[in-house]
């Protein structure tokens, strides 16, 4: 009988500490922090050709809820110089070296892809847009929290990998979303799920012996 209760009690504790990682436990962003990492970040976002206020706004906005951020980018296919090593090399392979530096800083923060795939047409309906300027891919990042977002930006492994970005890519689009609707199941119900499978079968073995 203990055994069974060890079983399932590691399984409950193994749950709540993904929950603990997973889930924002910190509330919404507090005035200074957004003024701190606003005064940090002003230059480099501006440099990019971003608007300051609507990062400041997004911010400001905080619900302390999870968000999911939709990328469009259209990456460097041409041979660009590698700020390392001072070599040609193809600009999409800078890119893939900055986002193994970037996936790393999203997992500690508690983020995590939900979709990336490659483009494959053309735009097939359009309104009132600007033209397609030739997306190569996309990708949906999953954000616990935009303290976690902020907190990714400020990391100085994304920072020292952000020049690779740049060199990488020749254009991006990107915009914060919240889940209305979704037919797949989230990591809370799939981690449920593989842990309360490998706790039965646990359970199932421990009765055969």
């Amino acid at each position: 009988m203990m055994a069974i209760v060890i079983i399932w009690g590691s399984a409950l504790a193994l749950y709540l500490l993904f929950r603990l990682w997973y889930d924002n436990w910190s509330g919404p962003l507090k005035a200074e922090e957004i003024d701190a990492f606003v005064d940090a970040t002003q230059g480099r976002f501006e440099a990019s050709g971003n608007d300051v206020s609507v990062l400041r706004a997004f911010l400001e906005a905080d619900d302390g809820r999870e968000f999911v951020m939709l990328n469009l980018v259209k990456a460097q296919l041409e041979d660009v110089e590698d700020p390392l090593t001072g070599k040609m090399v193809p600009g999409l392979s800078l890119l893939q070296r900055y986002t193994k530096r970037f996936m790393p800083v999203l997992f500690r923060n508690g983020g995590h892809p939900v979709m990336v795939g490659r483009k494959v047409g053309g735009y097939i309906d359009t309104w009132n847009t600007e033209s397609d300027p030739g997306w190569t891919i996309f990708g949906l990042m999953r954000y616990r929290s935009r303290r976690d977002m902020v907190n990714l930006v400020m990391d100085p492994a994304f920072k020292e990998g952000h020049p690779d970005k740049m060199l990488g890519t020749v254009a991006t689009f990107s915009f914060p979303t919240q889940r209305v609707l979704s037919l797949y199941l989230g990591p809370r119900v799939s981690a449920a799920l593989v842990i309360a499978l490998c706790a039965a079968c646990a359970h199932i073995a421990w009765l055969s012996i």
